[in-house]
Parts: C-alpha cells; sequence; structure tokens
C-alpha cells in the first residue's frame, strides 16, 4: 500500500490523500513467512468490500494527521506491507517507508481497523496473500 501525504487534507488540515496499489517486488525469500502468495501469484486477487473505492473512502474517513505532521506541513509517500489472510483479515504490519511524526503509525492503525477482505484465491481456495 503506498500513502501520499501532502498538502489541502481534509478541512482543517493541509494534507491530500491517495491510496494506490504498488508493486515493490518482495520475494518470498525477502521475508519469514514462507506460506503466502505475492500479489502478482493469486488467480483472484484479494478485495476490500466495496472495491478499492471503498477502501478508499475508508481510508479518508479514519485517517488522523498527527498533529506534529501538520505543524512540520510533512509530505511524501509512506509505504505499508501487509498480508491479507485466508480468512480476509489483515496482519504482518510493516512499514517499509515512512514520513515520520507518526504518519506510518496512523497508517498501521487504520489497517488494523479494516474489516474483513474477501480473500485471494488459486484454484479457488483461499490463500495468504502478501500486499506490498
Amino acid at each position: 500500500m503506498k500513502l501520499i501525504v501532502g498538502p489541502n487534507y481534509k478541512t482543517a488540515v493541509l494534507f491530500t490523500l491517495f491510496l494506490a496499489f504498488s508493486n515493490i517486488g518482495f520475494s518470498q525469500e525477502a521475508t519469514k513467512d514462507s506460506d503466502f502468495k505475492d500479489w502478482k501469484e493469486v488467480e483472484v486477487k484479494p478485495e476490500f468490500p466495496g472495491e478499492m473505492m471503498g477502501f478508499y473512502k475508508f481510508v479518508a474517513n479514519s485517517f488522523n494527521i498527527p498533529e506534529e505532521a501538520t505543524k512540520n506541513k510533512v509530505s511524501g509517500k509512506v509505504y505499508v506491507k501487509f498480508f491479507i489472510e485466508k480468512d480476509g483479515s489483515l496482519s504482518n504490519y510493516e512499514i517499509l517507508n515512512d514520513l515520520g511524526y507518526g504518519i506510518g503509525d496512523e497508517a498501521i492503525r487504520i489497517l488494523k481497523l479494516s474489516p474483513k477482505w474477501k480473500p485471494g484465491t488459486i484454484n479457488n481456495k483461499p490463500v495468504r496473500v502478501m500486499h506490498s
């Protein structure tokens, strides 16, 4: 997940929020867990309830810009890696690139609040999928 933060977000806060899938390219060897599939390997991709537009709305409505980030006019990209489990829950959050001032922690807080996703599948069987 890529989170871009910059000027003009929400009413009194000077930030914008944009989420998009990114392919940073982690191999199975690059993580301690080996019982997962990379996003590209999955036949049916995991899906947030309400699809990506629903995910964007969920994040935009839940994200709280940390006060220190607002004071320091922080802008840039936050990258977070996480797993979508076979039951659709999210786990193993890892900040790959943080802007500081609590932005990365807030991104993880939001992911922890996420409703379950429709899991990814291979041969019609749910699989654990890494999203980065």
